[in-house]
């Protein structure tokens, strides 16, 4: 029985512990260019870099990466809900082709704007993006956010993503917002309580971390 199969048909159980999502990791071929993008055009701030390997051990076990594989990375805080990884991956292995959309392992970054339009006539001044058709809005095909506007782009080194603006939505689904980030259950206790801990107990970093 493959890996895949037994992932289907074994029993999955609720990871202990969940919080919340911490950041979000994505490759990118330059990070120098990559962090500019997400600084200058999306408003990110950069916080720290760090870099690992190669190493011929440590780097295939716990990154699942070719032996010569090196890292360079930068996080980025983008207010008010996410933190981006953008990592520089150095291999003769490297692959230089993103995956499409239809593709496995196909992805994509959306961030909500005021208006489409607006944004959309930005990102056709940038030099290298590729804006994906004009602005659509969602009608009879998906009643559930009809009234939803949206473009995909393609930014300069091949990272796909979406400009949404959800506000002609007449009842939209419960999707995570601004009311989650003040009022989820258990939140403020939760908060209270991990800061309290952290303030008495400092956590080594693990041996080899590159600093995620």
């Amino acid at each position: 029985m493959t890996a895949q199969n037994t992932a289907r048909t074994g029993t999955l159980r609720r990871l202990p512990g969940l919080q919340h999502t911490d950041h979000v990791g994505l490759t990118v071929p330059n990070l120098e260019d990559g962090v500019r993008f997400f600084v200058e055009v999306l408003g990110a701030e950069e916080l720290y870099r760090s870099e690992r390997g190669p190493d011929t051990q440590f780097m295939p076990t716990n990154f699942d990466v070719p032996a010569d594989a090196k890292l360079t990375l930068a996080m980025l805080r983008l207010p008010p809900n996410l933190n981006i990884e953008l990592f520089e991956w150095n291999s003769s292995e490297r692959r230089e082709t993103p995956p499409r959309h239809c593709d496995a392992g196909g992805h994509h970054l959306c961030f909500v704007v005021d208006d489409v339009d607006e944004a959309i006539a930005v990102l056709q001044e940038t030099p290298g993006v590729r804006v994906l058709g004009e602005r659509k809005e969602v009608a009879g095909d998906s009643p559930r956010v009809a009234g939803n506007r949206w473009t995909y782009f393609i930014t300069p080194w091949g990272l796909l993503m979406e400009i949404v603006d959800r506000s002609r939505v007449a009842a939209p689904p419960r999707l995570v917002g601004p009311a989650d980030w003040t009022a989820a259950p258990n939140t403020s206790e939760r908060t209270t309580n991990n800061a309290a801990s952290r303030s008495h107990t400092r956590h080594p970093e693990p041996h080899g971390s590159p600093g995620t």
